[in-house]
């Protein structure tokens, strides 16, 4: 068992089910656009309420979620996007990390750096970045820079990995003490301690050095998405952590072989001759929430008849405390934490953070109140890494 169960909570739109804009609405035809600012700070605040670790802020470079070109006028469209996102609710929180996905197959290592050390700035040290891979012909054409079928998906994450590593190089291009600002002087930053990455490899090459100094974090955590080789390879090349689906997690078994799921990272850490600190292996569970197990399945049901959730998703339809005793079987095999995906966030949302947030800290697998404000790292237990370019 870790020493302490990392918990976060997966937000996207009004939920993770395709039906959960019709329930929220349906409860309350006044509630807030998806695009407000007041409804994702509202989400904010009560995830920190429940002594979260970390927010994840989906995105997707399509109008819905999927791998449908076509809208669907029966399920969500129109998101923002996920860093600005992060960065309009940083102001009304002081503990919880921020982790938004930004998609690196169409975008420059450069860009996304600054918007991540930027977002880390304005959080005091609390962001995070979820790596995401596109291999979508419609997100393609959106570009229109790039044949769809002229790359295997092996090179899209060899190419997400170079993405990582000039990012990470970028961040530490300035040293934690290149800012003089001394008026006395005239001098604002020193030159010797700005470094050219010079970083030149297969999909790209930069030059450097970044515009925003390093984040207070050194590195803002990286983190991965993973359910089969190539990205759990990706993870354990790049990132500090992996969120993954425990194996045979599904419907009949939402807890899944969380013991084989660590061990299939181990072994891509061991594939790729990775060094330093192992990944965080987080288990992934989408969650809806009833007072008995039963009315929550039944409103499972109602939901899925009219859209169904993917097949191959974790879903735990039922108390919190049986989320509970899935957190403590998952610790109990290994795994570093747990995220959990509200399947309609305007229920689910509230009963994680006022119900279940209070039995983790019970069977001591958690945090019991907040301490001083922190950094994302020292809330996940990961250290603040050495500038690669600091003079000794």
């Amino acid at each position: 068992m870790t020493e302490q169960l990392h918990v976060g909570v997966a937000l996207d739109g009004y939920g993770w089910h395709p039906q959960a804009w019709r329930t929220t609405l349906a409860a309350n035809p006044g509630t807030e656009s998806v695009l407000s600012g007041r409804y994702w700070a509202s989400l904010a605040t009560t995830a920190e309420r429940g002594l979260l670790d970390f927010l994840t802020i989906d995105d997707t470079l399509m109008a819905q979620p999927g791998r449908r070109e076509e809208i669907s006028p029966r399920r969500l469209a129109g998101r923002a996007d996920a860093v600005l996102v992060a960065a309009r609710i940083a102001p009304v929180t002081r503990h919880i990390g921020l982790v938004p996905v930004a998609t690196v197959t169409h975008t420059e290592p450069f860009h996304v750096s600054t918007q991540i050390a930027t977002l880390d700035w304005v959080t005091s040290g609390r962001a995070g970045q979820r790596v995401k891979v596109s291999s979508d012909p419609a997100e393609y054409a959106l570009f229109g820079r790039r044949d769809p079928n002229g790359e295997d998906r092996g090179s899209l994450f060899d190419e997400a990995a170079d993405h990582i590593e000039v990012q990470r190089r970028l961040w530490d291009s300035w040293e934690d003490d290149a800012e003089i600002r001394d008026v006395a002087t005239g001098r604002f930053v020193d030159r010797e301690k700005l470094h050219y990455i010079d970083f030149v490899g297969s999909h790209f090459a930069v030059r450097g050095p970044s515009i925003t100094p390093r984040p207070p974090q050194g590195q803002p955590p990286v983190t991965v998405l993973a359910h089969v080789d190539t990205a759990y390879r990706l993870a354990a090349r790049a990132a500090d952590v992996v969120f993954t689906t425990p194996d045979g997690a599904g419907r009949d078994g939402p807890t899944g072989d969380a013991a084989r799921t660590l061990a299939d990272a181990r072994a891509a850490e061991t594939a790729v001759g990775r060094r330093g600190d192992p990944l965080l292996v987080v288990g992934d569970l989408l969650v809806l929430l009833d007072d008995d197990t039963a009315s929550a399945r039944a409103q499972l049901s109602r939901l899925d008849s009219i859209a169904p959730l993917r097949s191959d998703a974790a879903v735990l339809a039922g108390t919190v405390a049986e989320v509970a005793d899935t957190l403590e079987s998952w610790a109990a095999a290994g795994l570093a934490g747990a995220r959990l995906r509200p399947a309609v966030a305007a229920s689910d949302l509230p009963r994680i953070t006022r119900e279940l947030a209070p039995a983790p800290p019970r069977r001591g697998l958690t945090r019991s109140a907040w301490g001083e404000p922190a950094s994302l790292r020292d809330l996940l237990g990961l250290a603040k890494p050495a500038d690669r370019y600091a003079h000794a």
